[in-house]
């Protein structure tokens, strides 16, 4: 088990710099200049040049990432470009933010997607079964956007049901009332894909261990069929299951980016929005790092539980 953990986690720090490395010289071809773009339209390119020095910008790309690597390592991922304070708490200011609606959106998720997959499984080919697989499919092929807008326009703008933007209510007093009524949308809107995804995968998983002989001895004995799913099927499905959760949480950090955009909730998604318009690295790579890190820790901690549930992933 040792070498195990070794081995996926040597290989989860070899995916994290080859993330950073990607992600920075994506940034470095993009268009624009980032010293251009912290100074007013009048400014000489002798002032542009010099602010390039200052920024280093002037320095081989292979030289710029050795740099922040190295700055990086110590816990230093630079300044903003645009506030110039320290990226790194900027970021950390919208991080609680944005783990609130990836969070909500992956506890409907797990419970939706649990309980369709459940229903559809064990009803296999039924009306029930061929409805909640068309609606999966529907709901796994609904750009996170799309869906983001005209939830938007029908509930927060036609029926005023839920408010359209927002985190709180500047004029409220920042309740948890207040808080749920505004996540809502953006967490229908992230939750929707995820949903899909796990209820088709629990379907077939179900559907698959209620044909197999030790299920049908279960029945036999007498059992009940809600103990025969909890105790056989749900359990023979549980490494597969860890796998597509792990998956779809990595999947919710990129989903919420998109619904706080939309929804313009306060969070890292916003903030790298804004970032990217203004070529602000230091929070780009901030983000980016960041959300790397929680997928990478993530499918790393799913690598484990599977090991534990399947010696057999061990010796693999």
């Amino acid at each position: 088990m040792v070498r195990y953990v070794v081995r996926r986690g040597l290989a989860s720090v070899l995916v994290l710099v080859g993330v950073s490395i990607l992600i920075f010289t994506l940034i470095k071809l993009t268009p624009g200049d980032a010293a251009r773009s912290q100074l007013p339209a009048t400014a000489t390119p002798q002032q542009v040049e010099e602010l390039r020095r200052a920024m280093g910008l002037n320095r081989p790309v292979t030289t710029q990432y050795a740099y922040w690597l190295r700055d990086a390592l110590q816990g230093d991922l630079g300044l903003s470009y645009q506030h110039r304070v320290s990226a790194l708490g900027l970021v950390r200011e919208r991080f609680g933010n944005t783990i609130v609606l990836a969070g909500s959106a992956l506890a409907v998720a797990l419970v939706l997607g649990v309980l369709i997959g459940v229903i559809a499984g064990t009803r296999p080919n039924s009306l029930v079964d061929r409805g909640l697989t068309v609606l999966s499919v529907a709901a796994a092929s609904v750009p996170t956007y799309w869906l983001g807008i005209v939830l938007l326009l029908i509930f927060a703008l036609r029926l005023g049901w839920f408010p359209a933007v927002g985190m709180y209510d500047p004029r409220g007093d920042r309740s948890l009332g207040d808080l749920l009524r505004h996540l809502v949308l953006p967490t229908v809107t992230t939750a929707a894909v995820p949903v899909a995804v796990i209820a088709r995968m629990v379907r077939s998983s179900v559907q698959e261990t209620m044909t197999l002989d030790y299920v049908r001895t279960a029945r036999a004995k007498g059992l009940r069929e809600s103990s025969v799913v909890r105790g056989h099927a749900l359990r023979n499905a549980l490494p597969t299951f860890i796998t597509i959760v792990a998956l779809q949480a990595g999947y919710l950090l990129g989903g919420s980016l998109i619904a706080e955009i939309v929804f313009t909730w306060p969070g890292m998604g916003l903030q790298l929005y804004t970032a990217v318009g203004a070529r602000d690295v230091p929070i780009i790579m901030a983000v980016t790092l960041i959300i790397a890190v929680i997928f990478i820790s993530v499918n790393f901690l799913a690598d484990l539980l599977q090991g534990v549930f399947d010696p057999r992933i061990r010796l693999a």
